[in-house]
């Protein structure tokens, strides 16, 4: 894809990241995203940084082409975690879930190129003034920890392409090679995909999830703890997701304690399998290089099929 400046920025060869997602974005996944000519992305929000030291050590074993790191700073409150990521000689790194400033300058001067997720306006205003040098923009299509007052890809999208020329990444809805030609319509320069890269035949998640992301409608997610305490979140539609769109939590934190037993032990009930809307159009699990080779397809035959006026 010549001529994309996101690619050149990150030496990738197709504008498509994989999203971090917690104990799922590891070396498993992140390195066929990577080795498909996309970017794979290393989580840390999981908290577990001698096993993401691990993971990341395993990367430069499965693929000789670009990655990156997501710190999640509301999950990781390690003082050292600049100083870990930069002693991992990893060049990329995404910030979400805090404030941009408390990262950014550190990175920088460390020669990281850094994006932060935002999720409005207000957000991306505030990162740019830190410095970043791109954005992740989140609309609240998309599955995981979300801001309360969620804003749809559609509107966001070109919102805050209209106060920067910086590059954007589109987070939430980003699927195929349509919703990437329309993310590039509406002023990104690449898409993040998260529930696709869940469902992938790489994704180290149990097939109960993934067959139930290939079952969901385009309805059957729920959007929970809008009015908090802490964040708000999408999950796919369970029962106990069901429950907790009548019956919010007080703790939305503590219907993650088993998450590992959803995501690993394929207990749908055990947490919240945090999961966008884009499931409703997810018909069946695919290898990572399928999915980005029928993306790239898709999206120049949309282009080329665009009526002119």
């Amino acid at each position: 894809m010549g001529g994309n400046r996101l690619c050149d920025m990150l030496g990738i060869e197709r504008p498509i990241i994989q999203a971090p997602m917690g104990w799922i974005a590891r070396s498993q996944l992140a390195s066929a995203v990577s080795n498909a000519g996309g970017l794979g992305i290393i989580e840390t929000s999981s908290g577990e940084l001698d096993n993401i030291r691990i993971e990341i050590a395993r990367m430069r074993e499965l693929t000789d082409k670009p990655f990156g790191v997501n710190i999640a700073q509301a999950f990781v409150r390690d003082p050292d975690i600049v100083r870990f990521i930069i002693d991992q000689g990893v060049r990329f790194v995404t910030t979400s879930a805090g404030d941009p400033n408390r990262y950014c300058a550190d990175l920088k001067a460390a020669g990281l190129t850094v994006f932060h997720v935002v999720p409005n306006l207000a957000g991306a205003l505030k990162a740019l003034e830190a410095g970043v040098d791109g954005l992740v923009v989140e609309g609240g299509e998309g599955g995981g920890f979300k801001n309360a007052r969620d804003v749809a890809s559609m509107v966001l999208l070109p919102l805050v392409r209209s106060v920067t020329d910086k590059p954007i990444v589109a987070a939430g809805g980003m699927l195929c090679g349509r919703t990437m030609a329309a993310a590039f319509a509406l002023g990104a320069d690449g898409i993040q995909l998260g529930t696709r890269m869940v469902s992938a035949a790489e994704s180290p998640v149990h097939r109960n999830w993934k067959d139930a992301i290939v079952a969901a409608k385009e309805t059957d997610t729920v959007f929970l703890n809008r009015q908090g305490p802490g964040p708000a979140l999408r999950a796919l539609r369970t029962a106990r997701s069901t429950r907790l769109e009548v019956e919010p939590s007080d703790n939305i934190f503590g219907e993650m304690a088993g998450a590992k037993e959803l995501y690993f032990g394929g207990d749908m009930e055990a947490a919240l399998a945090l999961t966008g809307q884009v499931a409703g159009r997810i018909d069946e699990v695919r290898p990572v290089k399928d999915i980005l080779d029928g993306i790239m397809a898709e999206y120049r035959q949309t282009v080329a099929a665009l009526p002119a006026f």
